[in-house]
């Protein structure tokens, strides 16, 4: 399903914003955190489209063992400078800086964990080397409704640009 998500190309009218995807994203959170990722009591689509609008970052990532992003809102895209295709191709790894991927190992470890963390905060960088502090980021496990994985998500709306 993760190839399937960025075969479907950047969320739009035409492909539902990826309400299949988004579906998972918001139901992990739920279980997880038991809070809500999206709007409540709207259908699916308006869902998927008002999350990829939203003016926080929500990211995932693949099962891959090296993941590759397969998803980032309007908001991700901005922060990181990177269009859908150039984000969703890019190894999550390098969304943080080379001093950082060990903390950013030991924090995907303890997600992996634990299911759910909710006080992440580290240094990652632009397209352009722009590095920035996120604090207070979730990160989840993403499940489907019989626990099969499909990789991790993050959400985040508090960042400051550190150059």
């Amino acid at each position: 399903m993760d190839s399937d998500v960025r075969a479907l190309g950047e969320p739009c009218a035409d492909n539902d914003y990826l309400s299949n995807h988004i579906q998972l994203l918001t139901s992990s959170f739920l279980k997880l955190s038991g809070r809500t990722l999206a709007l409540v009591g709207v259908t699916p689509g308006v869902d998927a489209k008002s999350l990829y609008e939203a003016p926080f970052v929500v990211l995932s990532h693949d099962t891959r063992s090296d993941p590759v992003f397969n998803y980032g809102n309007r908001a991700a895209q901005r922060l990181f400078e990177m269009p859908w295709s150039e984000l969703t191709s890019l190894p999550s790894r390098y969304s943080a800086a080379s001093l950082d991927r060990a903390e950013r190992e030991r924090l995907l470890a303890r997600v992996s964990a634990h299911g759910y963390i909710d006080d992440y905060s580290g240094v990652r960088i632009s397209r352009s080397g722009r590095r920035f502090m996120v604090r207070n980021a979730v990160v989840w496990n993403i499940y489907d409704a019989s626990r099969a994985y499909y990789g991790q998500a993050a959400m985040f709306s508090d960042w400051t640009m550190m150059e």
